[in-house]
């Protein structure tokens, strides 16, 4: 490379555990549009795998999975000691159940960003670019 040649800069990467396939498209698709690598996984039992398996900017995280809740995987995310997986990694919960209840125990486990569906495209970009810029 020259000098005067400037490194296109790496894709941020973005995890999305998400059991619906159609929401996940759709996320995946919104955040592909604004330039993120995107990887999508839909088991709440394997979920710690993916997001051992790369150093992501973001997990995307469902509250009703099958396996195993987003809360479980959260909590295990935030206690650390397991290889490849950051304990201060960013975690946007992004849930139908948006009740005070749920909201006060994914902040309880540490989540990052809580949103309920539906949401807007707008919001879900600003909170994704806010949180892999606060991890930058």
């Amino acid at each position: 490379m020259r000098d005067d040649e400037t490194a296109a800069p790496e894709p941020r990467r973005v995890l999305l555990i998400e059991d619906e396939a159609n929401i996940a498209t759709a996320i995946a698709f919104i955040l592909q549009r604004d330039g993120w690598r995107v990887s999508t996984h839909s088991d709440g039992a394997t979920a710690l795998d993916a997001v051992a398996r790369a150093p992501w900017d973001v997990v995307v995280l469902d509250v009703m999975l099958p396996g195993q809740s987003g809360f479980d995987v959260l909590a295990a995310i935030r206690a650390g000691g397991r290889a490849g997986i950051d304990p201060a990694l960013p975690v946007l919960m992004l849930t139908a159940k948006g009740q005070v209840k749920d909201r006060e125990r994914a902040e309880a486990l540490g989540v990052s960003r809580f949103m309920t569906k539906p949401f807007s495209n707008q919001d879900l970009l600003a909170a994704i670019r806010s949180l892999a810029g606060a991890a930058a």
